[in-house]
């Protein structure tokens, strides 16, 4: 087996070979529940002096057309990166789940023509903060099912998910409620 590829850079920190080390081996073990060695992850390490909880471990990895996101604080860098690495093994879980399993029943069930990869999204919607806008980002909109809105969701933590209805070809957004549960904003016919 090939090693996996996990690059670790840090923002206002000088992350040492021990940093470095243990960011590898940690987010390495969780990454073994897909036992996919392809699978590339980008850990970023960052300071914000200003919070209470200063260290941050953002964990961003890309499995065949998806993409998976997790950001933990901790007031200590090894303790954020030991959360981190917690929760990426619970999505990866929901992604094996969710996603190959039902790649796999739908495979079987011998579905017309052959099962359609998910969209690849590894570019987030903008983020806003303090009405000022602080980041942009393009956003491809690929035709899904809702169903498969949902699992991107939940995959990136978000609290919202843009998408392109595979039905419709109209742009819609799913959001989680505060309350529980998602709704979903489309335009009106």
């Amino acid at each position: 087996m090939e090693p996996m590829n996990i690059k670790v850079t840090g923002r206002r920190i000088t992350v040492t070979d021990s940093l470095r080390d243990y960011a590898i081996e940690k987010i390495g073990n969780s990454m073994k529940v897909l036992d996919d060695y392809s699978i590339e992850a980008e850990v970023i390490l960052r300071i914000e002096k200003s919070h209470v909880v200063p260290c941050i471990c953002e964990v961003t990895l890309r499995p065949k057309g998806h993409v998976i996101r997790v950001e933990e604080r901790d007031t200590d860098m090894y303790a954020a990166i030991d959360i981190a690495a917690a929760k990426v093994v619970r999505q990866l879980r929901k992604y094996k789940t969710r996603v190959i399993d039902h790649r796999m029943r739908e495979t079987l069930k011998g579905a017309e023509g052959t099962p359609v990869e998910p969209t690849d999204f590894d570019k987030l919607m903008e983020e806003l903060s303090d009405d000022e806008i602080v980041r942009v980002k393009e956003v491809e909109y690929s035709p899904m099912t809702e169903e498969e809105a949902l699992i991107q969701i939940d995959l990136l933590g978000h609290d919202f998910f843009v998408y392109t209805d595979r039905d419709s070809n109209d742009v819609q957004v799913v959001y989680r409620r505060s309350n529980g549960g998602y709704g979903m904003l489309k335009p009106k016919e």
